[in-house]
């Protein structure tokens, strides 16, 4: 008896050995890690890709379908909610997955996208409850149960080229932020009207993220013996490092919505002629495309926090460029700068986060501890009125 207790611990030592043996390498390539890529790139333009197009959203809903009874400060709650929701649903997403929950988040998240843009489909105009339910609450929960596991299961097939492979992934959203606005606006103002336009975007999302799942797969069993989450928790609030970034992330994310979310209100609201302010924030996300790959490609010899810095300084002085633009010239040219340096940003923040993980196991976690906290942020930043002196003040701020 006494043999094979002594036998069994270490059994389970080797048995841990070679499991970290296995983590330590990572293809950095190769049809099974791209393939995976591009799961995560489908995942990210049907979901997050659809957040960066609720200005859409938020311009119809201001100006048609629930003007006669709400104010532009209640309907930007259904907006800053939904992104509050889609960060925020990192702390338990990223638990999940680190627990082995993967493709329970994956397809729980992506059934739960679509049959709420299905029930969004049938709200009645005017009805602001029916709308905060579906749009911002649903859509917001699914988005955020799918958003870290897809971008954490990346850094099981790359280490040296991490940064380029989340980079491209994210790309996706930024191009769902092009096509998605396009596609909403002709759909919305057209015959199919808003109902029929929503159910169109939800079928070519459930086909989208149908392929998606089967492209994506873990390549290692979740770590055996998970300690809690309040003791993950208490362990990353004695790294400075990582406990100093996730306050800059947060105070970045109060305004870095802004600009996307009310660009083409704002367009239509100077004097652009409407056919043209809807394809402002199509615009803003397609260089966006750009913002998400360039910067990436030098994190490895610049550094990524060098990299995050220089992007998110430039993006603090274009966010007070708005106060001066008021014609088309202005308003694309704004398009397309925030849009590079803000979807810079984007791009850079998971493998920062990343970075600072002490092995593959603590990705899911801290990534998810961070979006919490930056979706405080976006709930904060965005949930109030759209006026020239709310702009001067947020602007200022």
């Amino acid at each position: 008896m006494e043999d094979l207790e002594t036998k069994q611990p270490e059994k389970e030592s080797e048995n841990i050995s070679e499991a970290q043996n296995l983590g330590s390498h990572h293809p950095d390539g190769g049809w099974r890690a791209w393939s995976v890529v591009l799961g995560v790139w489908l995942l990210q333009f049907c979901t997050f890709g659809y957040a960066n197009a609720y200005g859409v959203y938020n311009d119809y809903y201001v100006r048609n379908y629930l003007r006669d009874r709400y104010s532009s400060s209640q309907i930007s709650w259904i907006g800053s909610v939904q992104l509050f929701l889609v960060l925020s649903g990192g702390l338990v997403a990223g638990r999940g997955y680190d627990t082995g929950y993967f493709y329970h988040l994956m397809i729980g998240g992506s059934l739960l996208f679509v049959f709420c843009l299905f029930m969004l489909s049938l709200t009645h105009a005017g009805q602001y409850y029916q709308v905060f339910l579906s749009h911002g609450l649903g859509v917001g929960i699914a988005t955020g149960l799918s958003y870290v596991p897809g971008m954490a299961v990346l850094s099981q097939y790359f280490e040296r080229r991490r940064p380029i492979a989340m980079g491209i992934a994210t790309t996706g959203s930024a191009v769902g932020g092009v096509l998605h606005p396009i596609m909403l606006n002709k759909l919305f103002y057209g015959p199919a009207g808003f109902h029929g336009g929503v159910r169109a975007s939800a079928g070519l999302c459930l086909g989208l993220l149908a392929i998606a799942l089967l492209l994506l797969r873990p390549r290692f069993r979740p770590t055996k013996g998970q300690i809690s989450t309040t003791a993950v928790f208490n362990n990353f609030l004695r790294d400075p490092p990582y406990v100093i970034m996730v306050c800059g992330t947060t105070l970045i994310y109060t305004g870095l919505y802004f600009p996307i979310f009310f660009l083409q209100l704002n367009a239509i609201k100077i004097g652009i002629n409407a056919n043209l302010a809807f394809y402002t924030i199509a615009i803003l996300n397609g260089a966006s495309v750009f913002g998400r790959i360039f910067p990436n490609m030098l994190v490895n010899s610049v550094g990524v926090f060098n990299m995050v810095i220089l992007c998110t300084t430039i993006t603090g002085i274009l966010v007070f460029c708005p106060l001066a633009i008021k014609d088309v010239a202005g308003t694309m040219i704004f398009s397309v700068m925030y849009g590079f340096f803000s979807g810079a940003y984007a791009g850079l923040v998971s493998p920062m986060i990343s970075s600072l993980a002490r092995n593959n196991s603590e990705i899911g976690a801290r990534l998810g501890i961070c979006f919490t906290f930056t979706g405080i942020g976006g709930l904060v930043g965005m949930a109030f009125d759209y006026n020239k002196r709310f702009l001067d003040f947020r602007l200022l701020i």
